[in-house]
């Protein structure tokens, strides 16, 4: 089995900087359905048999991209969205954004994994959602490939705990740019990334 995790085209709350993890909101941009586009051209031909997408627009709207050139059905499925900001939800405020880079230090240097935005979701919440997820996926007794459409920051965040070769200060030097994707392997060690943003890694 091979899994495809792929980050949104270009969205709406991108350009204008503003939180945008709940609801039904901020669609993708002319651009990001370009890159959608071309996401779907280089992935033609590959044996991708379903699609799964976060329930957010942005990353609907790129699965729906994907499935029309792959000819692959899609599903939703709320343990690919991304993690919820709380009280700073739909606001471009720099005090927010601030928080935001505060809480990840909080995680990835400190480790504290309980930290949150008030009113918002921990790493060990994302953890709780996401892994038993992936975890599932991968369990299913077939080869098929799968791609899942997520986001940024849930996939930083996430992808070392169910990637046996990928560590967090890999991810921090090799961020997750709009339709970007790792390429995952399920093998007797573990899942294995053999490819991470148009970085082939060690097979």
């Amino acid at each position: 089995m091979r899994i495809y995790f792929v980050r949104h085209g270009q969205s709406e709350a991108n350009t204008a900087h503003v939180f945008s993890n709940r609801g039904w909101r901020h669609p993708l941009t002319a651009h990001g359905r370009e890159q959608a586009r071309a996401l779907a051209d280089h992935l033609r031909g590959q044996p991708i048999a379903r699609i799964v997408s976060s329930p957010l627009q942005r990353a609907v709207e790129t699965a729906q991209i994907l499935s029309a050139a792959l000819s692959a059905p899609v599903t939703q499925h709320d343990a690919l969205r991304e993690w919820d900001v709380g009280v700073y939800e739909n606001t471009d405020d720099p005090r927010g954004w601030a928080l935001h880079s505060q809480v990840q230090a909080d995680w990835f240097v400190h480790g504290r994994l309980d930290a949150r935005m008030p009113e918002g979701e921990s790493f060990n919440d994302m953890r709780a959602r996401f892994v038993p997820f992936i975890e599932q996926v991968t369990a299913a007794d077939d080869d098929e490939a799968v791609l899942l459409v997520g986001h940024g920051g849930l996939f930083h965040a996430m992808l070392p705990l169910v990637f046996c070769n990928v560590d967090s200060a890999f991810v921090a030097q090799h961020p997750f740019d709009n339709t970007a994707y790792a390429l995952a392997e399920r093998r007797a060690a573990g899942l294995t990334c053999l490819e991470w943003c148009s970085v082939a890694l060690t097979r």
